[in-house]
């Protein structure tokens, strides 16, 4: 076998090559017979073998042939003389974060990688952070990329290490060497990538016995879907499913797959089955090849070959330089491309695998290498057409596409400029677009979209992208070569726009609606493109003069090529006000129009552009520019827009709205509508005023309604007549009053942004990114904002959700133009509205006045001559003397409002000339005008405004014809010289005043009413809410007005002995009121009073299993219903490792109601789209019908026993019944009902007398002692409230022990007792997690839920098996009392104390159960019981403590106390019996460690008992100010325990010292101790999430270094974070799928069901947002805690802005979790999306 052969010397082979005549020829026979010896073998070696054979057969010879020497010590040397390059060139990975520097880029695409980023000075400037999309590299060390810090510290070059010459790096012999092996290598990898199955191998490679084994090859391709491919192949290569799969995704993954090895006859008939099977399902069949396995071995050492090249030339520049040298020498036989160029044109049939391998080795070599680069670039260029083709046919995405390498050429400015003066890279990428978009063209040579193929569309728009990569830096220096190249693709891309004017034109559809919806996303698309390429191209143009005139004189020409909207008629005269216009007519409504005319709009641009640098007068005969003719096109479009809006193309179907809307959309209006109004201010600034005037009116089709010559009674005709009135005011209102551009006046660019920043702002406040998305980009994404904001608005920061908002400053206001040409219809009307509410509040008029603009620049200055012209002055005459007239139909508000503003701007523009030269210079007369045209017969437009003023139907205008009139009178005085009259004054004030004085009086009348009326309210709702809290006062009673406590019938006490008695435990223990508590009915608004015999009322509920509280995260707990011994759930391990939560949303409702609503739900949801991913039907669960919770349960409502306490009886019981006397009674009691039910799993030392009974005293107590201390009859409740506590108690012990429902298990009980533990625990970490106090602070909600649990477990016991529940308290107390203990009782450190509690006290009346009779404990017993039970489980609870410690706090030192005494005792005695060595510790350390370990198992007790008992806590519980030392002592009070517990102890020595002994010496106590299980620390750790950087860009770090555990691959991850635990797991990757109730589930879902029992909370990091998930099918997403500056969250990190951690937001997170309100959350974030794809939230 070849494995077994001895490895060939490397050192004598490489030597016999040396020597060899042809080295090629050697190294290729070599080849021949190793290759195949080691791939493709029948037998496949391990991946580990076939890498040692390949080093040490073929890559080792190679590497000594190079160094000719051992390849490590040639290595050795090399790297001494060698420096480390300065360039990074990492290349990125799918989804890697990369970094770019706002400030310092040169353009966007210049990134950083993370640990670049990392080291650089950038991290502290205005950084963007995105995913990569692959494919791309580091720009690290590219002086050309950045204008400062072009190095991080890790590639700085620095001063002391000057860079070695490169030509010093090699020795000539070894580089010559390198030069030879790479020839012939490189020739032998690129012969085998483009290799086609049809091929044969050459001479050198034909093997001698040619076998018959082949390879039935799969090819990757967009087509097929996973499915298809796995369905084909098992059909035709008759493997199984999982074998299917395999293949599927390494043919994905790879992009090719040998599915099947055999003879030529088998893998031909492989072939064809593929191929007729793929064909059935999609038209193409999937691409197969069949390739001889010497082939394949070739081609798969090729491959690697590939990756040995990058380590190579990894070692030196100067085997890069060689590798560089080889790829790019010209081939001898011309007519074949260079290698490199062989590769790139063959990229497109290549798989995946292969263009990866060729991808890398361009960018290690060629890019990394300034000369290299530009000789690449330069073939690169040359190839461009035909690998665009390639890419276009190909179906692969760009990322893995050679033609993504053009971003890495031509953003470097230099190599740019050299690709345009010597290969007009421009004219070559205009070229290929027109090439490939010559299809689409029509008869006209223009584009016409129809049918056409979007996918093919979007690969041709990517061709745009180089364009602009090209243009992104404009030159500094034009040479005239870089003139002359410039030009020549100037002029390509002229045309490439003279194809796109006038495209698509549409013709006004009457009388029935368009059949079939035009195609017009494509030319939109198109323009989208275009807008920064035609912004970049005017940008180029205006750095340099003659580029400048010539551009424009091109482009002019170009206008004049284009005959597209030909007119039909002649020319005619038109006549108005004794103005002849002489133009040819043209009807928008009836002939074609189209709304793409991007030369007309770039020649706008360029004309601009001259006015702004000065050029104009250098621009030969301007006559020859006929403005008329220039402004028809944009003319006719804004006037589409404008019927469009007067809904007279409303036949035309959407297509014609979307167009309009994008035309005027921030996307495209820059190079759209923007340019448009630009070139009709250029015709109106050459034209005469009145005949540009004219010209409008005859496009918007209303000449003759002027005129006076056409009427109608038609209603629509009206309608529109009037609509198209507003928007030909609105468009002249706009061409006078735009004056923001640079070049029309001295405004800069800053200003421009500013302006648009305000009126922005001046609709509503604005969040940081609805400014950016209502601004519009540049080249590089930005829009100037930042550099603006400050001065224009001020910031106010967001709470705990919503986000930070803008809002524009008082004095920016008065810039504010209520026309603003960028605001949409709904904008505008916002911002009116906003802002006459604005004034109003602040006391002023409601007149939004036009603002000051800027002056024109000369060019422009003759514009405003359009304001006081004859036409002008007609129309509004004629539109306010409709007005006037009064007839509704002729006139609208909105067309008087705009003439009010035109009117105004001509008032404010001859008054700004009056200001500033003489009277008789100003040629400006416009107020002269409007007070003389048409006063003969009182019309003229002064007298007209006068008019208007009274009418009724104008009122919303009054403020601002009074200010247009003031105006007039001001403009009189200036024209006068003299002040306004007396009179006008008068006139204008004195009215203004008195209703100034009458609206204050009417204010404050009002304002004395609101506040009388406020307070009646007010006394009202003070009333009813007293009243509320009466009857319902078990929500109220934690609080301490709630009233008395009940009066005790045995005899009326004084209201201190009252006060005093707040003791829920024991025979001091205070009455338990008896309140009645009428609640009211969610469903039906029925009242009931909740009572025992009553039909049950309901809580909401929702039981799910928690791990909030839990000390070993990720350990869970078996809990099999077959396992009887299994501790859980009868004993709760002390480190709560899953617990079972009962929540409420507080809501009430009837049994009977919600069994309705219930099955409602169930109907319904059942028909309900992707219901199952809100609701589970199968468990129960429904949505609370008030507050939309989720639950899946209810509880129902229990009251209070009232109960009034005898204390004589208590008193005098109390001496017969002290703790050893309870003690030997209650084992009596357990010993005879164990005899009765014959179970022999007992001690045997409890059944012989072994002297402990004598421990008790007092005669052995017999079996029934336990009654003779008072009974009573156990309550009765209602069937309904029985049958309730059958559900609740049903749903807790499935969800529980997530087991099928039973409710004759005997766990049932246990498991509500759990709950209700639980439960408690977890109200108290809250409570403490909050430092709040324990009671009076909880939300009713809590407050009710709390206490139904409390009651519902309590009446457990009655609905369950009296012997079963015997039982348990007999294994529960045997914990305590090891006298009456089974074999597997756990020992006092395996089971949690507060859960014990719980259920010795629940389940102890079941002792008092007689065969029969039902009986139960009396209140009397019930207190003893209680207080025994306590002081019992209290002291196991201090030994657990003082166990679990070692180290204890210091304490500052004073006198000896009393509890420090009895501390230092009991620690001694206790390490007595457990042999541990005695530490110094003093007693008062011991204390206070005892008194922090006991505390929170206090506080729970205190919850428990007041739910069980109603008693009121002391007032030192309700205060979150006490000291922690003095709620100990209240706590203690409360629940009837000395405040030194210690005490305890000295009290019942005699029965407490045998028991410390036993519960000390018990085995597992010594095994923890001796440190061989571990022992839980008490007080538990409170558990809290995650700690988080505060700096996003740490987390993103440290998801780039994560490594799937399971996967090698480099393929993109999904870093997620556990905020549970910390934990950094691999989501939606098949790498990490795992098994999980039989079924396939990704990492987050599997570890959610070990970290947090199903519910999980993860931080998905490179998309920045949390998921919440609840089980494996249900998962929501929620908003970060990161924002940006902006107090703004970044999902998908799409905006890039830096981000940091919110702490607000994070401890809302926290409190979520901890409060279990996960569930819920999802729950109703689910409702409110309505779900059409379900989401796989199990793969996650």
């Amino acid at each position: 076998m070849a494995e077994k052969e001895k490895s060939p010397d490397g050192l004598e082979l490489s030597k016999e090559w040396q020597e060899a005549a042809d080295s090629r020829a050697e190294i290729l026979r070599y080849l021949k017979e190793q290759v195949p010896q080691i791939f493709c073998q029948k037998k496949e070696l391990s991946p580990q073998e076939e890498e040692e054979l390949l080093q040490s057969r073929l890559l080792h010879p190679l590497e000594c042939f190079l160094f000719a020497e051992e390849p490590q010590e040639g290595l050795e040397k090399l790297q001494q003389g060698s420096s480390s390059s300065q360039l990074c060139g990492r290349v990125f990975k799918a989804g890697e974060t990369v970094y770019s520097c706002r400030d310092c880029a040169i353009d966007p695409t210049c990134v950083l990688c993370m640990d670049c980023f990392q080291e650089s000075v950038h991290k502290g400037h205005r950084y963007k952070m995105h995913a990569s999309s692959g494919g791309g590299f580091c720009d690290c060390g590219d002086v050309e990329a950045w204008k400062i810090g072009p190095y991080c510290s890790k590639h700085d070059p620095g001063a002391a290490t000057a860079m070695v010459t490169d030509e010093s790096v090699l020795e000539p012999q070894l580089y010559d060497r390198a030069e030879k092996l790479f020839r012939i290598l490189l020739r032998y990898v690129t012969d085998f990538l483009v290799w086609e199955e049809t091929f044969e191998l050459s001479a050198e490679l034909q093997p001698r016995t040619k076998d018959n084994a082949y390879y039935c090859v799969l090819y990757n391709d967009e087509h097929h879907s996973y499915d298809h491919v796995i369905y084909t192949l098992q059909r035709s290569v008759y493997c199984d499913q999982v074998e299917a799969q395999t293949h599927t995704a390494l043919i994905d993954k790879e992009g090719r797959r040998a599915v099947k090895r055999g003879t030529l006859r088998s893998c031909q008939q492989a072939k064809d089955l593929i191929r007729s099977n793929s064909e059935h399902i999609s038209l193409q069949p999937l691409r197969v090849e069949i390739l001889h396995s010497a082939v394949m071995a070739h081609q798969t050492f090729a491959l690697r070959l590939g990756s040995w090249f990058q380590k190579i030339i990894g070692y030196s520049v100067g085997f890069r330089q060689a590798f560089c040298q080889v790829a790019l020498e010209p081939n001898p036989d011309r007519d074949r491309p260079c290698l490199i160029s062989r590769l790139m044109l063959h990229d497109a049939r290549m798989y995946k695998g292969a263009r990866k391998i060729v991808h890398e080795l361009i960018f290690c070599s060629m890019l990394m290498e300034t000369e290299f680069k530009r000789l690449f670039a330069i073939e690169f260029t040359k190839h461009y057409k035909q690998l665009q083709k390639d890419f276009i046919s190909d179906d692969h995405e760009r990322s893995i596409s050679i033609t993504a390498l053009s971003v890495q050429i031509f953003t470097v400015p230099t190599l740019a400029r050299q690709l345009i003066e010597e290969g007009n890279v421009i004219k070559v990428i205009v070229g290929t677009v027109m090439e490939l978009l010559s299809e689409h063209l029509d008869d006209n040579n223009r584009f016409f979209f129809l049918g056409y193929n979007s996918d093919e569309f979007s690969r041709i728009q990517v061709i745009f992208h180089d364009l602009r990569y090209i243009l992104i830096s404009k030159p500094s220096v034009w040479t005239q070569e870089l003139r002359e190249q410039f030009l020549e693709g100037f002029r390509v891309f002229l045309g490439l726009l003279k194809c796109m004017q006038g495209m698509e034109e549409v013709k006004r559809q009457l009388g029935q609606h368009i059949a079939v919806e035009p195609e017009w996303e494509a030319g939109f698309t198109l323009q989208i493109q275009l807008r920064h390429i035609l912004a970049m191209f005017q940008d180029w143009c205006s750095s340099d003069e003659e580029i400048l005139l010539l551009a424009f004189k091109e482009c002019h020409t170009a206008l004049l090529q284009c005959n597209n909207q030909p007119f039909h008629r002649d020319a005619t005269d038109f006549y108005m006000c004794k103005h002849i216009l002489y133009v040819r007519p043209y009807k928008v409504s009836q002939e074609p129009v189209s709304i793409h005319l991007p030369v007309s709009r770039m020649l706008a641009g360029l004309y601009v552009l001259l006015c702004g640098n000065g050029l104009l007068e250098r621009l030969e005969n301007p006559e020859r520019y006929d403005m008329m003719l220039l402004a028809e096109p944009p003319l006719r479009c804004v006037v589409l827009a404008a019927q469009v809006s007067a809904e007279m193309w409303r036949r035309n179907g959407l297509s014609m709205v979307s167009q309009v809307y994008y035309y005027t959309d921030v996307k495209c209006r820059e190079e759209m509508y923007d340019k448009d109004i630009l070139m009709l201010q250029i015709a109106a600034s050459k034209m005469e005023p009145n005949h540009f005037l004219m010209l409008v009116l005859l496009r918007f089709e209303l000449f003759d309604y002027f005129n006076g010559s056409c009427t109608s009674k038609d209603q629509d005709e009206l309608v529109q007549w009037n609509r198209l009135t507003e928007e030909m005011l609105y468009l002249l209102i706009v061409i006078v009053g735009e004056r923001y551009v640079p070049g029309v006046s001295r405004v800069t660019k800053e200003d421009v942004t500013m302006r648009e920043v305000i009126h922005l702002l001046c609709i509503e406040p604005m969040a940081h990114s609805s400014l950016v998305r209502g601004l519009p980009e540049n080249e590089s994404h930005e829009t100037g904002l930042e550099s603006v904001i400050a001065k224009v608005a001020t910031f106010k920061k967001p709470g705990v959700s919503g986000h930070g908002l803008y809002e524009v400053k008082k004095e920016r206001l008065e810039e504010f133009n209520p026309f603003f040409y960028h605001y949409s219809r709904s904008q505008h009307s916002k911002a009116e509205e906003s802002q006459k509410k604005r004034r109003s509040q602040e006391g002023n008029d409601k007149a939004l006045r036009p603002p000051l603009p800027p002056a024109f620049r000369p060019p422009f200055s003759s514009i405003v001559n359009l304001l006081c012209c004859d036409i002008l002055v007609h129309v509004l005459r004629h539109v306010l003397q409709r007005a006037a007239e009064d007839r509704p139909t002729c006139w609208t508000e909105a067309m008087i409002q705009r003439a009010l503003h035109l009117t105004g701007q001509a008032l404010l523009e001859e008054k700004a000339q009056l200001e500033d030269s003489t009277v008789e210079e100003v040629g400006f007369d416009f107020s002269l005008k409007a007070r003389t045209t048409g006063s003969e017969q009182g019309k003229s437009l002064f007298l007209l405004l006068s008019k208007i003023k009274t009418l009724p139907s104008l009122e919303a205008q009054k403020d601002m014809i009074k200010w247009v009139l003031q105006m007039f009178e001001i403009v009189k005085c200036l024209r006068e010289k003299s002040t306004p009259t007396a009179s006008m004054n008068m006139e204008t004030t004195k009215p203004e005043e008195s209703a100034q004085d009458k609206e204050k009086a009417e204010r404050k009348r009002k304002a004395e009413a609101a506040k009388l009326h406020r307070q009646k309210i007010m006394a009202q709702m003070s009333a009813m809410q007293k009243n509320f809290i009466e009857s319902n006062k078990m929500l109220y009673d934690n609080m301490p007005e709630s009233g008395t406590q009940g009066e005790p019938a045995a005899r009326p006490e004084s209201a201190s002995e009252q006060r005093e008695r707040r003791v829920a435990v024991g025979p001091q223990r205070g009455s338990t009121p008896a309140d009645r508590e009428v609640l009211t009915c969610i469903l039906c608004q029925e009242e009931q009073e909740v009572a025992a015999q009553a039909p049950a009322m309901v809580l909401t509920a929702c039981v799910q299993r928690s791990t909030v509280l839990t000390q070993c995260r990720g350990k869970m707990p078996a809990c099999k219903a077959d396992e009887p011994a299994e501790l859980y759930p009868l004993f709760m391990p002390p480190d709560l490792a899953v617990g079972t939560h009962t929540g409420s949303c507080g809501h009430v409702m009837h049994a009977t109601c919600w069994q309705k609503y219930f099955e409602a739900v169930q109907n319904t949801t059942r028909n309900r789209l992707h219901a199952e991913l809100i609701i589970d039907l199968e468990n129960g669960e429904y949505l609370c019908p008030l507050c939309k919770s989720l639950c899946n349960t209810v509880v129902p409502l229990i009251p209070l026993e009232p109960l009034t306490f005898n204390y004589e009886n208590a008193e005098i019981i109390g001496q017969h019944l002290t703790l050893p006397r309870w003690i030997q009674i209650l084992c009596a009691r357990v010993k005879g009902l164990k005899s009765v039910t014959q179970d022999n799993d007992y001690n045997s030392e409890s059944s012989g007398g072994d002297g402990h009974t004598g421990l008790y005293g007092e005669g052995q107590p017999d079996f029934r002692s336990i009654l003779s201390y008072g009974v009573q009859e156990p309550r009765k409740f209602s069937d309904s409230i029985a049958e309730m506590l059958v559900v609740c108690a049903v749903t807790v012990h499935r969800v529980g022990l997530k087991t099928a429902p039973n409710e004759l298990c005997p766990r049932v009980p246990l498991m509500a007792w759990n709950t209700c533990a639980f439960t408690i625990q977890a109200i108290e970490n809250i409570l403490q997690e909050e430092d709040k106090p324990l009671f009076g602070s909880l939300q009713n909600r809590q407050l009710a839920g709390l206490k139904a649990i409390v009651q519902f477990s309590a009446s457990q016991r009655l609905k369950s098996s009296q012997a079963v529940i015997q039982r348990h308290f007999a294994d529960l107390l045997g914990v305590l009392l090891p006298a009456v203990s089974r074999k597997n009782t756990p020992s006092l450190l395996e089971a949690d104390c507060f859960h014990l509690l719980v259920g010795l006290v629940l389940s102890i009346p079941s002792l008092y159960q007689e065969e029969a009779v039902d009986l139960q404990p009396s209140a009397v017993s019930s207190a003893y019981n209680h207080l025994n039970i306590l002081q019992l489980v209290t002291m196991a609870h201090v030994l657990q403590v003082l166990l679990s410690s070692s180290d204890f706090p210091a304490v500052a030192g004073g006198e000896e106390t009393e509890e420090a005494r009895a501390a230092a005792e009991l620690y001694a005695t206790v390490s007595q019996h457990t042999g541990r060595l005695i530490p110094e510790v003093c007693g008062s350390s011991v204390a206070e460690r005892v008194r922090t370990g006991i505390e929170p198992f206090l506080r729970c007790a205190a919850l428990f008992f007041n739910g069980l008992t109603g008693v009121q806590p002391p007032e030192e519980l309700f205060a979150s100010a006490v000291t922690s030392r003095g709620q100990t002592e209240a706590l203690c009070s409360y629940l009837a325990l000395p405040s030194n517990v210690f005490q305890l102890f000295q009290e019942h020595r005699d029965t407490v010292g045998p028991l410390l002994q036993r519960w000390c010496s018990s085995p597992a106590v010594t095994r923890a101790l001796k440190g061989r299980t571990p022992a839980l620390r008490l007080p538990r750790r409170r558990n809290r999430l995650v700690d988080l950087p505060e700096d996003y860009s740490a987390l993103l770090n440290q998801a780039s270094h994560f490594q799937c555990p399971k996967s090698a691959d480099d393929e993109r991850k999904h870093p997620t974070l556990c905020l549970i635990c910390g934990a950094m797991l691999c989501s939606q990757s098949s790498c990490c799928l795992s098994q999980l109730d039989g079924e396939d589930v990704g990492a987050c879902t599997a570890h959610a069901a070990a970290c947090g029992a199903g519910v999980g909370m993860f931080l998905r990091i490179r998309e920045c947002e949390i998921v919440l998930m609840a089980s494996k099918t249900r998962g929501s997403t929620y908003p970060s805690p990161y924002l940006d500056d902006y107090g703004e969250t970044d999902p998908h990190l799409g905006r890039g802005n830096p981000l940091h951690l919110c702490a607000e937001r994070y401890r809302k997170l926290n409190q979520l979790w901890q409060q279990h309100c996960i569930l819920e959350e999802i729950a109703r974030s689910l409702e409110v999306v309505n779900v059409m794809f379900a989401f796989e939230w199990q793969m996650l």
